[in-house]
């Protein structure tokens, strides 16, 4: 494998990353956790826009599907310790140029989110890391689920508005990951916190309220599927525990799922997941953000046996972003820890 690593920006504390449909191109948005720049590049790695200069704390962010460009983002998510005035905000370019900012909802500690979509429908999804502390490290208010149907046109929610939440799971201690799944041609939300993994699912036409199913009891901070060995069936990938260091994964036999993997060192911080390809190799991107910081790739090797590659040493991922375009695999990542954004071209 030949990694070439292109450094396309500096950005203090860079975290959040996205892909973005823009003015008729493919391009990914990167923010960043402190106060700086939301900003737009291509995938050539130009940056075109800067969205935002302040406020930063920006966690999470989701393109609205046919909007044109609006997209939402969480803000002022600065740390578990510093997220009480937090809130999703949306982001709309305007025709004379610039961007219209609107507070969409506030939400204290809101951490993940996403937009749901099902049977012509459009449903926000909404997680918390915690409920509130009484002093630094506190976790004695867990985090909680929200979601909401969305309507058709955002800039009716605003500050004076803001759309109306509800509770859709409480008591999710330590609530930090997220990954969305299609299952049967409907879009689900797959939860990582202490109790365990969950699986969420939006209302549809014979049942009007949201459905919640705990998949396994093990602590997590991130879990996300992929078909890493080919065998037709996707696996479970976790980060265990809380900002832990072991990547687990997990397949499920006779309904239940059964761990059959555990990485032989521990990777300290773990943080970055994501999942694509090296050529016609299913990969699954890993990054750690203490200790080395390394950048890895986790791919089978044929025979059932997985091995990781290492892309990058020292850089500290906070996020990567995986995309296949103009023939090239792609991994984009927020080196958070050097405040540097790059991109990785990845052959095989």
């Amino acid at each position: 494998m030949r990694i070439e690593k292109k450094v396309i920006g500096k950005l203090e504390k860079c975290y959040a990353l996205a892909p973005f449909f823009y003015k008729g191109k493919e391009c990914f948005l990167a923010a960043s956790e402190k106060e700086a720049e939301c900003r737009i590049y291509d995938m050539e790695g130009n940056m075109l826009e800067v969205v935002w200069d302040s406020p930063g704390g920006v966690m999470t962010m989701v393109q609205n599907p046919d909007s044109g460009g609006q997209f939402l983002a969480t803000r002022r998510f600065y740390s578990p310790n510093d997220s009480s005035e937090a809130s999703i905000i949306t982001a709309s370019p305007r025709k004379t140029g610039g961007w219209e900012i609107q507070t969409l909802t506030k939400l204290p500690f809101v951490h993940r989110f996403d937009i749901l979509s099902n049977q012509g429908k459009k449903y926000l999804i909404a997680c918390t890391l915690k409920s509130g502390h009484k002093y630094k490290d506190d976790w004695s208010e867990p985090g909680k689920v929200y979601g909401a149907e969305l309507p058709f046109d955002l800039s009716q929610c605003h500050n004076g508005h803001p759309l109306k939440l509800q509770v859709i799971k409480d008591s999710m201690l330590k609530n930090h990951g997220y990954c969305k799944i299609c299952r049967n041609g409907e879009e689900k939300g797959i939860i990582a916190c202490h109790q365990g993994i969950y699986e969420v699912s939006p209302p549809s036409e014979d049942k009007d309220m949201w459905r919640i199913e705990r998949l396994l009891e093990t602590p997590a901070s991130e879990a996300f599927f992929a078909d890493i060995d080919q065998c037709g069936e996707e696996e479970l990938f976790l980060f265990s525990p809380f900002h832990g260091d072991k990547l687990e994964v997990y397949k499920k036999k006779n309904g239940r799922f059964r761990k059959i993997y555990e990485h032989p060192q521990k990777l300290e911080f773990l943080h970055a997941a994501g999942k694509g390809y090296i050529g016609s190799t299913p990969a699954v991107f890993i990054g750690h953000r203490k200790g080395d910081m390394d950048l890895l790739a986790l791919i089978s090797d044929g025979n059932g046996e997985l091995r990781t590659c290492t892309l990058d040493h020292g850089c500290g991922a906070a996020n990567v972003l995986y995309r296949h375009t103009q023939g090239r695999d792609i991994l984009i990542a927020a080196n958070r820890e050097i405040n540097e954004l790059a991109m990785y071209y990845l052959n095989a």
